[in-house]
C-alpha cells in the first residue's frame, strides 16, 4: 500500500526525465542541422548535465515512502537537492577545464532542460473534477 501511494509521484518523475531527455536529443539534432557539430556536441552536454543531476535527485527523492518514515523522506529529498546542485557544478566544472565547449549552445540546453523542469509538470497533471 506505502508504494501505491508513491506510484503517480514516480510515473510523473519518469514522464518529466523522458520528456527532457527526449527535448535535450532534439535541441542537439537541430543544432548540429543549424549550426554545426560543434553546436550540438554541446547542447547534448549541457543538457546530459541537466538529465543527470535530475536523475540523481529523483532517485534519492523516492528512496523512502510511507508516513512513518517521514523524516527520512526529508532528509533524502534535501540530501539528493543538494547532491544535485554538487553534481551539476562538478560537471560544468570538468566540462570548462577539459574540453573545448561553445557555451551558447550548452548552456540554452541546460537552460532549456531547466524551464521543461518548471513547466511541464503541467502538461502531465490531469484534475478530474
Amino acid at each position: 500500500m506505502v508504494s501505491a501511494l508513491v506510484k503517480p509521484g514516480r510515473q510523473l518523475a519518469k514522464r518529466m526525465f523522458l520528456l527532457q531527455s527526449g527535448v535535450v536529443l532534439t535541441t542537439a539534432i537541430l543544432s548540429v542541422f543549424a549550426v554545426s557539430v560543434d553546436w550540438g556536441i554541446s547542447a547534448l552536454i549541457g543538457g546530459g548535465i541537466f538529465i543527470v543531476a535530475q536523475a540523481v535527485f529523483a532517485c534519492c527523492a523516492f528512496l523512502f515512502s510511507g508516513a512513518r518514515k517521514a523524516r527520512l523522506i526529508m532528509a533524502s529529498f534535501y540530501g539528493g537537492e543538494v547532491l544535485k546542485i554538487l553534481i551539476t557544478v562538478i560537471l560544468f566544472s570538468v566540462v570548462y577545464l577539459y574540453t573545448e565547449v561553445e557555451l551558447v549552445p550548452l548552456k540554452l540546453a541546460y537552460l532549456l532542460a531547466l524551464g521543461i523542469n518548471i513547466f511541464g509538470p503541467v502538461l502531465f497533471i490531469n484534475n478530474n473534477k
